[in-house]
């Protein structure tokens, strides 16, 4: 590949997708303050596909100011519940009451990612999933949270559909790499017209 392809996160999932895909690439983690950035969106009354965007950008933009001519892919996930902004649970209460919350209900899972160049963004998609939890017991959700804390503490909506937090839905309507923070099929396509990947 003569042009590098960096993944601006260190999320373990977003490297594992990528490898599978036998997509040849490096991984520089971007440090941005998320919390502060939402925070200050949300003030502006940014809409949830806003703020994932921007995210995905500032990470991106980060790293590419530092590698010139590198492709540097930045990525981020947000969970839209009735317009709010759910994120990251902060403790295993949090967990319960955000699985809670959810419970019975639609919400939405928008995964952005943009990549940039030399300082330029040159593509960027937002994927969305439309996900319904089914009405699970107390009881249930504190047993999930009790058993996959260690998993899902760094996941946002307190689940992970890849592991059991499936068996909290009873219907999703969307691409299942979107769900787990990547639209790798489009990304696969923009990679393979630039000719970074072999078609």
């Amino acid at each position: 590949m003569s042009i590098p392809l960096i993944l601006a996160s260190g999320s373990v999932i977003r490297a594992q997708l990528l490898e599978n895909a036998a997509v040849p690439f490096l991984v520089k983690v971007a440090r941005v303050d998320e919390e502060t950035i939402k925070h200050a969106l949300r003030a502006e009354q940014a809409k949830p596909r806003d703020i994932a965007d921007a995210l995905a950008e500032m990470k991106a933009r980060k790293i590419s100011d530092k590698t010139p001519g590198a492709m540097v892919l930045g990525c981020d996930q947000v969970l839209d519940f009735n317009g709010e902004l759910l994120s990251k649970p902060k403790s295993p209460e949090d967990a319960v009451q955000q699985l809670q919350a959810l419970r019975g209900n639609r919400h939405m899972l928008l995964s952005a990612a943009v990549i940039y160049q030399d300082g330029e963004p040159i593509w960027r998609h937002l994927g969305q999933v439309r996900l319904r939890m089914r009405d699970s017991s107390d009881a249930y959700l504190q047993g999930y949270v009790d058993r996959n804390w260690h998993s899902i503490q760094h996941a946002v909506g307190a689940y992970k559909l890849e592991e059991e937090g499936v068996r909290l839905f009873s219907n999703i309507d969307g691409d299942y790499f979107n769900v787990l923070g990547m639209p790798l099929l489009e990304l696969l396509n923009f990679l393979t017209l630039r000719g970074v990947i072999e078609q």
